[in-house]
């Protein structure tokens, strides 16, 4: 072991860790739940409260996906459809796009903004898009959980705010990411996309595994005081794709940092892992019948120096206990005496994908949004469109770069121009409208903008 690199060395024990935890038979009292699987086969590779009741709160969206996807591949809406911004959208707290109402996005945006942002009006936007009202999408959540199997999950809203009948479990969890990564690869990009832009402004993925861990490649955080702060995430690594669920950590650096160390712990086996009893598939474990638990005094309480969100990046009290595998993590010190970690430093695999208001660009116009006209009480206001010209692209790259412009398909060309592949196995998805070569962000004006006048010129006095 003293031979191998510091980070595999790291990696090594963090797997030890987790088949001794498991072996000894640790358990733990606190509000924690745990579970890794494997993505192909439903093999759990560990769980700790996998079957305990919980709170969602944003990892709901997952479903909220899951439903819209369906609705699409039965041709009941399709990506580039319009959608209303209604009053109930725009009352949504706290976490959202901000647009007034009246204000029209596509499937397609409002999808990577609900997944991105974790933007609550987007979900509502979509739930009533897709069925007419937030009850009537719930009660689709509802058929969809109790049809793939998830027992103890109950929907009451799209978005995973507050609410004393919304439950779920790991289990369901990842009973619900296992569903959404066999049945929609073509729609993979969704659940792991690292930024969107509208206009100016960038906003990142609140999972702090995209582009920290390798091989990370989704799916959901969430973030209410009463559950904690959860996760769902993924990670393939030489074919092999595993997910991992954390719910109750007590802020999104713990989250990160555990649903790593589980990632980690599956993907390097160790030479006691013949140790660890087989745990059977996810869909075997047996539910626990008991309430969900509260943790908002642990999460929210008047110790906390500012209040939690689930984009948060410090440890919170408690951070690091309440669990039997995460007890036995070691600690690790690196050169110069820092504490090691399993996330590194972000490294963009892509140049943020562009999102905008209003319908799908024409063919060759740039997926730039044309950015709000103003701000109204935080509010971003609705800029008025205009019709878009097309680019020519370079005549090389229009004879070789597959194209995307800022929708799922088989190449991701972001408004960067550069090309990144799209995960292995997925299937093209190509939206007619859009099928134009990557343009740069100037190629299409930016109507919210007047241009500027050309200055006269002097009359030199000459003639």
């Amino acid at each position: 072991m003293f031979c191998l690199s510091p980070i595999r060395r790291r990696s090594v024990l963090f797997g030890l860790a987790s088949t001794l935890a498991i072996a000894l038979g640790a358990t733990s009292a606190s509000a924690e739940a745990l579970l890794l699987i494997e993505a192909a086969s439903g093999k759990v590779l560990h769980a700790e409260h996998a079957t305990h009741p919980w709170y969602p709160a944003s990892v709901t969206k997952m479903m909220t996906t899951y439903v819209t996807l369906r609705a699409v591949r039965e041709r009941r809406l399709t990506l580039d459809k319009l959608l209303t911004v209604s009053d109930n959208a725009v009352a949504q707290q706290p976490s959202k796009m901000g647009f007034k109402a009246g204000t029209q996005v596509t499937v397609d945006n409002a999808l990577k903004m609900l997944m991105v942002k974790s933007a609550n009006d987007m979900a509502v936007v979509l739930a009533e898009g897709v069925s007419g009202s937030i009850e009537n999408f719930a009660n689709e959540m509802n058929q969809a959980a109790r049809r793939l199997g998830m027992t103890q999950t109950t929907y009451v809203n799209p978005n995973g705010l507050p609410a004393d009948g919304q439950v779920t479990s790991a289990r369901d969890l990842a009973i619900l990411a296992r569903a959404l990564i066999r049945e929609f690869p073509e729609y993979d990009l969704y659940w792991h996309i690292p930024a969107i832009r509208l206009g100016k402004r960038v906003m990142r993925n609140t999972n702090k595994l995209i582009d920290a861990y390798p091989g990370a490649d989704g799916m959901k955080t969430g973030f209410i005081c009463a559950s904690g702060f959860n996760m769902v995430a993924a990670a393939t690594r030489n074919g092999r794709r595993l997910i991992a669920v954390v719910l109750g950590a007590h802020s999104g650096r713990d989250r990160a940092e555990k649903a790593a160390a589980l990632l980690e712990s599956g993907f390097n086996a160790t030479p006691l892992s013949w140790l660890v009893p087989s745990l059977g598939s996810v869909d075997g474990l047996v539910p626990v019948a008991a309430e969900p638990p509260n943790l908002r005094d642990e999460v929210c309480g008047r110790n906390r120096r500012r209040p939690p969100s689930d984009d948060e990046e410090t440890a919170g009290n408690g951070a690091g206990q309440g669990s039997a595998f995460a007890a036995l993590l070691p600690t690790f010190r690196l050169n110069g005496g820092r504490t090691g970690s399993l996330l590194g430093p972000r490294v963009a695999s892509m140049a943020p994908i562009p999102v905008y208001i209003g319908a799908a660009k024409n063919a060759g116009a740039s997926d730039m949004a044309a950015g709000p006209a103003g701000k109204r009480r935080g509010r971003l206001a609705a800029a008025p469109t205009a019709p878009a010209t097309a680019a020519k692209p370079p005549a090389a790259a229009a004879a070789t770069a597959p194209t995307n412009n800022g929708n799922l398909g088989p190449t991701i060309v972001p408004a960067g121009g550069f090309m990144q592949p799209a995960p292995d196995g997925a299937l093209a998805f190509t939206n007619p409208s859009s099928e134009a070569g990557p343009t740069s962000p100037a190629a299409a004006p930016d109507p919210a903008v007047p241009l500027p006048r050309a200055k006269p010129k002097r009359p030199s006095g000459k003639r």
